[in-house]
């Protein structure tokens, strides 16, 4: 299946001043699949070596001899990894972890050849050895889940048109409208872990799905007690079963447990994003830029790692996911959320470490939340993932005061549409006339949104 991450690959190759990539991801996200389908499309002569059947390898990366080491892979493979139009691809790299800091040294005595490695839990790795990561001698790739576009990729394909032509000067036909809703409501259940979506691909069946799903659910389980005591394990558990019926929501740790220590309980949180499995979601002041210099780590939400996963954890099944309202489904759940956000993390930048913001007031008579706050440039906007009329989003106009935005974003299940709206919000006794550029697009839309933005920025700058 496609993933658009290898147009990155690409870019990556043919920059004559490459480094050494690693790629990074829970897993089962398809980093490796990602790498050999990037491999055989390009005609490239694929290197391979799986760490985690050869950790004996560690001591030879160890010593960080490139041309003993190349000579030991040569070895083992069969394979020169020096030949023209060849990837070398050390997989599993956690496995050996010596492997990563030798890359500088491939970087400064082989910078020809193109080496990339893949692998999760490297945080946990890290924190045991007394190394560093060869800083400014790598470069990183972050991987998630398949987008919704790739879904569409891989089911019907026709329907990207719609998106990728999308203008607010046409229209979208009212059919495409039902069954790109459609569509994304099943991917709602399948998610976006490539062995999901592959086998309901091939079998179009979304019981085969959730197969998979408790699968994948099961092997991250096992990995539990590869960086855990096992007094910790239960703990962690807990908070990994607590997480997906959370999205959406302020972490409390007493809701998580009443009777064990936040501070352990944010261990286990730590652990599990070291892992990838969860991603903080942290409340900024919005006052500049950047966001994540008025972070307060004290008030957090989480997602989970797939909208499939997350939906599998909670017990929900296809029956009921598709008996859902649509109004209820994104009104009232945190299913829109999670998926608004999963594709939102990997959107911002798929090199650097993601991260996501979101906005929350809290006062007596007042409170105000908005579900994520991005930036572009030195513009700050809101996001709001609900239905409804404008009457309904108080927390965006307050945002919009509060912070001199000028426009905000809502996805929701309407045709896109963009809209000048003013209303009155009371302020110090008073009340004050706040008005905004209000961008409506569904759901289905959310891998559209840098572009629609850059497009609002030049018009603005114009």
């Amino acid at each position: 299946m496609k993933r658009y991450s290898e147009e990155i690959l690409k870019t990556w190759l043919e920059n004559p001043y490459r480094k050494p990539l690693v790629i990074r991801g829970a897993r089962q996200v398809g980093k490796s699949t990602l790498v050999r389908n990037f491999a055989a499309g390009n005609n490239l002569y694929l290197v391979e070596v799986n760490l985690e059947k050869h950790i004996e390898l560690d001591t030879v990366f160890k010593t960080l001899n490139v041309p003993n080491i190349i000579r030991e892979i040569e070895g083992l493979t069969g394979k020169n990894p020096l030949n023209p139009n060849t990837i070398l691809f050390l997989d599993e790299i956690q496995a050996a972890p010596h492997a990563l800091q030798a890359l500088r040294y491939f970087y400064e005595e082989y910078p020809q050849l193109p080496v990339i490695a893949a692998g999760s839990l490297l945080e946990f790795v890290l924190s045991k050895h007394l190394f560093s990561m060869p800083v400014g001698r790598i470069e990183y790739l972050h991987l998630g889940p398949m987008t919704f576009e790739e879904f569409l990729l891989a089911t019907e394909e026709s329907l990207l048109e719609y998106i990728y032509d999308f203008d607010f000067n046409k229209n979208i036909p009212g059919t495409a409208h039902a069954r790109l809703l459609e569509r994304q409501r099943e991917f709602l259940f399948v998610g976006g872990m490539p062995e999901a979506v592959l086998r309901f691909v091939e079998t179009k069946s979304l019981k085969e799905a959730e197969s998979v799903h408790q699968s994948i659910i099961e092997t991250y389980k096992d990995d539990f007690s590869k960086y855990v005591r096992q007094s910790q394990l239960m703990r962690l558990h807990r908070v990994f079963n607590y997480v997906p019926a959370s999205v959406g929501r302020k972490i409390k740790y007493s809701n998580i447990s009443g009777e064990e220590k936040s501070r352990e309980l944010k261990t286990a949180i730590d652990m599990l994003t070291k892992a990838g499995l969860v991603t903080p979601v942290y409340h900024s002041s919005c006052s500049g830029i950047p966001l994540s210099a008025q972070v307060n780590y004290n008030i957090y939400k989480l997602l989970f790692v797939d909208v499939g996963l997350m939906n599998r954890i909670c017990g929900l099944d296809w029956l009921a996911l598709g008996s859902m309202d649509d109004r209820n489904l994104v009104n009232e759940g945190s299913i829109a959320e999670q998926f608004i956000g999963q594709h939102l993390l990997y959107m911002i930048s798929e090199q650097k470490n993601p991260k996501l913001h979101y906005w929350l007031r809290e006062k007596k008579t007042s409170n105000a939340e908005v579900d994520y706050v991005l930036s572009r440039g030195k513009m700050i906007f809101p996001v709001e993932v609900k239905a409804g009329k404008s009457g309904s989003l108080k927390s965006l106009f307050q945002f919009a005061h509060d912070k001199n935005a000028e426009i905000a974003v809502r996805f929701d299940l309407n045709l896109p549409s963009v809209q000048r709206i003013s209303i009155k919000l009371p302020q110090h006794h008073k009340s004050e006339d706040v008005s905004l550029t209000l961008i409506s697009l569904p759901l289905y839309m959310v891998g559209q949104l840098n572009s629609i933005i850059e497009e609002f920025r030049r018009k603005k700058d114009s």
